[in-house]
């Protein structure tokens, strides 16, 4: 939290939009640091977020407290929600990837702590729009298919032997619960793995998460519009908790800098020891800063991605 604000220099007139709602911390931060004139967008695909930033709009009393927007949508629609409130350019935006600890502990089967109904979707529905859910993917794709996703999305060294030992269970019965669905994993591993500091389903959770959510496709979109809308002088400030989200975050980036829009940090800042003690969620957090510096539009020069933004 600390380092997200000092990176971000809010000013108490800027526009800003946290496009990752969450557990409404940050929201409350950044509502906080901005007065009269100032203008907020907050932003999540699910409904509980977006009631956690109502609530702390509502808990802010103050005669001078900004304006505010929040919104129940996907942060890759961040162009397009931008647009709907005519709000461009942007001063400071921020991204905090993956899921919070109220998702966590909602029964949407994002925990292999529990057994619950196997989903791990962030709002009510799939990312298509038909409620497609992690049941979905685990009972239809192949096995192969299957072994890709988890390789690919959680870098998962077993990912064929668990795809195998999944379509092995599945023909027996569907498999609709975290539980079945640990039980696979876990007959698709060696027992030196299931004893190891992560628990043997860790990879696969994350690889089927990403891949219901479409995150990877969603967090390109997000970013390419994110630049595309910054002020000149404008920050964005990105939190990442994997590897593959990282890349794209610095890569994306260094690929804007290098085509002369602003500047980005060479190396990501990390969690404090003291922070790690208190929050171990945030161990493996890595925030990387891009101030824009350059005038001309994002979608001169960006990938082909950017062809999606409106603004400059």
């Amino acid at each position: 939290m600390n380092e997200v604000l000092e990176a971000l220099e809010v000013q108490p007139s800027d526009i800003v939009v946290d496009a990752t709602l969450g557990g409404a911390g940050h929201f409350a931060k950044l509502l906080s640091a901005l007065g009269e004139g100032g203008v907020i967008v907050g932003i999540d695909a699910d409904p509980a977020a977006v009631e956690r930033g109502r609530e702390a709009y509502a808990f802010d009393r103050r005669s001078d407290r900004p304006v505010a927007y929040v919104v129940n949508d996907n942060f890759r629609n961040l162009a397009h929600v931008l647009e709907r409130l005519e709000i461009a350019p942007v001063n400071k935006i921020l991204f905090d990837l993956g899921w919070s600890g109220y998702q966590i502990a909602a029964p949407r089967g994002f925990s292999f702590q529990n057994d619950e109904p196997l989903l791990m979707t962030y709002g009510e529905e799939g990312p298509s729009g038909q409620g497609e859910t992690a049941a979905d993917i685990v009972n239809t794709f192949s096995e192969e298919a299957l072994a890709d996703t988890i390789f690919t999305y959680g870098e998962e060294r077993f990912a064929r032997k668990i795809a195998h030992a999944i379509v092995t269970a599945r023909a027996k019965e569907r498999i609709l619960t975290t539980g079945a669905l640990v039980a696979a994993i876990t007959a698709g591993t060696p027992r030196w793995y299931q004893q190891g500091k992560s628990h043997p389903a860790t990879r696969t959770f994350q690889a089927l998460r990403i891949a219901v959510n479409d995150e990877i496709g969603a967090l390109r979109e997000g970013l390419s519009a994110a630049l595309g809308a910054l002020a000149p002088g404008g920050r964005l400030a990105v939190i990442s908790f994997h590897s593959i989200e990282d890349r794209i975050v610095k890569n994306m980036l260094r690929d804007a800098a290098e085509a002369g829009l602003g500047t980005a940090t060479k190396k990501p800042l990390v969690p404090s020891r003291a922070e790690v003690l208190h929050n171990r969620r945030a161990r493996s957090a890595k925030l990387r800063i891009f101030e824009r510096t350059a005038a001309v539009p994002y979608a001169e020069s960006a990938s082909p991605a950017s062809s999606i933004l409106s603004y400059a």
